[in-house]
């Protein structure tokens, strides 16, 4: 078995990369904020979100004692297929559910499947663990009424960034009750370890965001922040997405390697030349990405009205 970088490439993205190379040639590398003041300009400085259409159902779910606002995209052709659960990214402490509308709705109808998307609290006002919190209501809510409310029970998680780790922990505390309602999860380019111990946890170890989310945390190595460092053993199939240029490539690349050795059935797809949270971009390597998404959902989900047979 050869594993060198070029070797778990799909030579068939190959011409995808060629196709974005002009856009990444043009588009200057930037960083997020790096202090509370900066945070806030940032915020700030978010556009208002593009509406979708048909617009999403808004709603607060309860679950466990607790509560969260969720926005609900349903299909618009058919009942769906499964549910997904999406969590936004941005660093834990930017972004919003609306934010992702258009492309929830893409996803909605191209797989058929109800889309249900977070509005966890972010830091610094809300350090950890109100993120996972927030994650792990929506889920159980979805665990507890997703049959009667959409009419299956085939449930995936899906993350991007941030949102990543937190499918990643919300699968976790699920395990660890003894709650295993996700067929799957797709997982583009997470942060796995937010202590600065591993090779790509160092190289963002300056970064505010961490301080930001792990708040007064005493260990930062504790799994439900940095999965890094849990026990994987007992999830449900990952698809694990991740560019060539990401600054976060190791440790996806270690996650999956983890997730293989803890007996998850999981698909590493390494992108060619794609930094990290590249499948928001307006590329071809973006597009062949949503198409991996969707194909793994599709075959994960099914069209099985009520759950599992």
């Amino acid at each position: 078995m050869r594993l060198g970088l070029a070797h778990l490439v799909d030579p068939r993205l190959l011409p995808a990369a060629a196709a974005s190379r002009a856009f990444y040639d043009s588009r200057v590398p930037g960083r997020g904020p790096s202090s509370r003041a900066e945070l806030e300009a940032a915020r700030a400085a978010v556009p208002t979100p593009a509406p979708a259409d048909p617009p999403p159902l808004t709603e607060v779910v309860h679950a466990d004692g607790r509560s969260v606002p969720v926005r609900i995209h349903l299909p618009t052709a058919r009942p769906p297929s499964g549910v997904v659960l999406q969590l936004h990214g941005g660093g834990f402490y930017l972004g919003t559910a609306a934010a992702d509308d258009v492309r929830n709705r893409r996803l909605a109808d191209a797989v058929g499947v109800a889309v249900v998307s977070v509005d966890y609290r972010l830091a610094p006002e809300h350090p950890w663990p109100a993120a996972p919190d927030d994650c792990a209501t929506a889920a159980l809510w979805l665990t507890e009424h997703a049959g009667a409310r959409f009419g299956t029970t085939d449930l995936a998680l899906l993350g991007h960034s941030a949102g990543s780790t937190l499918a990643m922990t919300t699968l976790l505390r699920l395990r660890d009750r003894g709650l295993a309602p996700f067929r799957t999860a797709v997982l583009p380019f997470g942060t796995y370890d937010l202590s600065g111990r591993t090779p790509a946890g160092r190289r963002i170890a300056d970064e505010y965001f961490l301080d930001a989310y792990a708040g007064a945390a005493a260990d930062r190595t504790h799994p439900d922040l940095s999965p890094a460092f849990a026990d994987l053993a007992g999830l449900p199939p990952v698809l694990v997405v991740v560019g060539t240029e990401d600054v976060l490539l190791d440790d996806n690349l270690a996650m999956a390697a983890r997730l293989a050795a803890a007996g998850v059935d999981v698909e590493l797809s390494v992108y060619p030349e794609a930094p990290h949270g590249f499948t928001v971009h307006p590329t071809a390597l973006a597009r062949a990405a949503a198409d991996e998404r969707d194909a793994w959902l599709r075959t994960h989900l099914g069209n099985r009205q009520g759950g599992r047979p």
